[in-house]
């Protein structure tokens, strides 16, 4: 028992290479034959969104009045915006980033004033302005509250 047990210890194992190629087709065949060609994005139809053209005249006002009220809100179209972290000052920008897109396409310039009462902080004014450069508006006036 022992010299067959060195005999074996002994013996030379090789890795035979020929069933490996023959699995490696066999996979590669089943692979090519279950997958699914897809389209090739050209063959694909379909059409980017893009400035529609009005077919109606669309009346835009000629300028946006901005209102700097003495407790610190700030009034845009009657809406208040009265965070004091000035959170949703980022929300006012927006707003007036859709404007300006809006009155490019109607293709006239996008106006601002800012009617500040006398007893306003200056900071909000400073917040609005701040606003208005954020959305690229470049047209701003100062004006008197009523």
């Amino acid at each position: 028992m022992k010299a067959w047990l060195d005999d074996l210890i002994n013996e030379k194992v090789e890795l035979q290479i020929a069933p490996l190629i023959d699995v490696v087709f066999l996979l590669l065949i089943y692979f090519m034959v279950s997958s699914s060609l897809k389209r090739s994005e050209a063959d694909l139809s379909m059409s980017l969104p893009s400035a529609v053209a009005q077919t109606q005249e669309l009346k835009m006002p000629d300028e946006q009045i901005i209102e700097v009220l003495a407790n610190g809100h700030i009034v845009l179209n009657d809406r208040e915006y009265t965070d004091p972290n000035k959170a949703d000052l980022e929300d006012l920008e927006r707003t007036l980033t859709r404007y300006r897109e809006a009155s490019a396409l109607m293709n006239t310039p996008a106006m601002i004033t800012i009617a500040a009462e006398d007893n306003s902080l200056h900071e909000r004014v400073i917040d609005v302005l701040n606003a208005c450069a954020g959305a690229q508006i470049t047209s701003v006036t100062f004006g008197s509250a009523e």
